[in-house]
This record gives C-alpha cells, sequence and structure tokens, in this order.
C-alpha cells in the first residue's frame, strides 16, 4: 500500500475551504485513507504550520487551533509521528493558555530528561510550569 506524507496546505484546504478544488481534492484523499487504499503520516512540524496559519491567516483563537490540532491526532486514518509528544503537548497548552508550539518544546524537553529550559521567552514558558535556566 502506498503511504504519503501529508503537508499543512492539504489539512488547511480541506478545512478552510477556500479553494473549492483543492478542498475536493483533499477530501477525496482523506476518504480513499478511511477506506484503506492509502496510509497517510504526518508530523509537528506540520501541526506547527497550521497552527500558525489558523492563528495569523484565519484570526482562529488558541482554542479553536488547539481543537483542530486534537482532531488531526485522533484521525484513525492518519499516522502522527511523535503523537505521544503531539498529545502531551496539547494538553499543556489547554492547561497552561499558551501556545501549542511552546507546550511542545516543552514536552519534548521533559522526553529528553532536561531539568531546565534555556529561553528568553521567560514568561509563556513559566506558565507552562518549566524550570527555567537563569542566564
Amino acid at each position: 500500500m502506498t503511504t504519503l506524507f501529508v503537508d499543512s496546505n492539504v489539512f488547511l484546504r480541506f478545512l478552510t475551504v477556500d479553494d473549492a478544488g483543492q478542498h475536493r481534492q483533499a477530501t477525496e484523499l482523506f476518504q480513499k485513507a478511511a477506506a484503506g487504499k492509502v496510509d497517510l503520516v504526518t508530523g509537528p512540524p506540520v501541526l506547527f504550520e497550521i497552527a500558525w496559519t489558523l492563528r495569523s491567516a484565519y484570526r482562529q483563537s488558541r482554542e479553536q487551533v488547539l481543537e483542530v490540532l486534537a482532531a488531526i491526532a485522533a484521525l484513525p486514518c492518519l499516522t502522527l509521528v511523535d503523537a505521544p509528544l503531539v498529545e502531551k503537548a496539547i494538553e499543556l497548552a489547554r492547561q497552561s493558555g499558551q501556545e501549542f508550539a511552546d507546550a511542545y518544546i516543552v514536552a519534548t524537553a521533559q522526553q529528553a530528561g532536561a531539568s531546565e529550559i534555556a529561553t528568553f521567552n521567560q514568561k509563556h514558558f513559566e506558565k507552562l510550569g518549566s524550570k527555567l535556566f537563569r542566564f
């Protein structure tokens, strides 16, 4: 069976329906995957692009973006690279009120066994409950 890596623009055309032809093509791809005709895979960078685009171009709230990311992560016809980290990041973002990208960094740091995060963006990471390296 064919395995396809799905880029952010395919998800965005499906979600936003701002290009009818591409929306139809994306819908057909997801239907093929649901029918078991192709395997789909995607990864965190795609989710970062989706989050950024929905927030900046489509003015979606942080909560709406997290709902979209959670729905994508839950698609039964999709394999998500780093799925446990993505799920943890969505949970952290929801609990803290922070953005998905920062929450993903914290989840990754925790998994890697890092005791502190070196960042100049201290306010956001403190809200995520991270211990910060003091320069």
